[in-house]
């Protein structure tokens, strides 16, 4: 292999691995909502994920299928979604960012409609020992 193979080789490494956290971003979103929608609900259509992201009935129903062979959920007879213990799992500790950090953001004086926007990208990108090092600190400050 020459050093145009090569660079080119570890280029596509890392496009590879970004289209892989980009994948495991949108499966935190779909699991996150899913299961606030179960929570409020009690069952999730297509429909009701369209709604609540704003984005076509056919981008949900192609999401659902990768996130069904993924093994994060089921799809019912009825058309309803439930969350597979998989992704449970994945709803549970994203939503347990998304509350740390929206806290965090609001502590710090960012006003609310900011702090929304700006947490839905955060949570997806933020290293366990980071948000370790940021709940001890919101911890120190005490709950609003």
């Amino acid at each position: 292999m020459n050093k145009k193979e090569e660079k080119v080789s570890e280029r596509a490494k890392h496009f590879k691995e970004a289209r892989a956290n980009r994948l495991y971003e949108i499966a935190e979103d779909y699991t996150e909502l899913i299961a606030n929608l179960l929570k409020n609900q009690g069952q999730v259509r297509v429909c009701d994920i369209a709604r609540e992201m704003g984005i076509s009935h056919v981008s949900v129903l192609r999401t659902l299928e990768r996130l069904e062979r993924d093994g994060y959920l089921v799809k019912g007879t009825s058309r309803c979604i439930e969350l597979t213990e998989k992704g449970r799992e994945m709803a549970l500790f994203s939503e347990k960012k998304h509350l740390l950090l929206t806290e965090f953001l609001l502590k710090l004086g960012i006003p609310k409609d900011v702090v929304a926007t700006d947490v839905e990208g955060i949570e997806h990108h933020i290293s366990a020992t980071t948000l370790k090092f940021i709940e001890a600190h919101v911890k120190t400050l005490g709950h609003a």
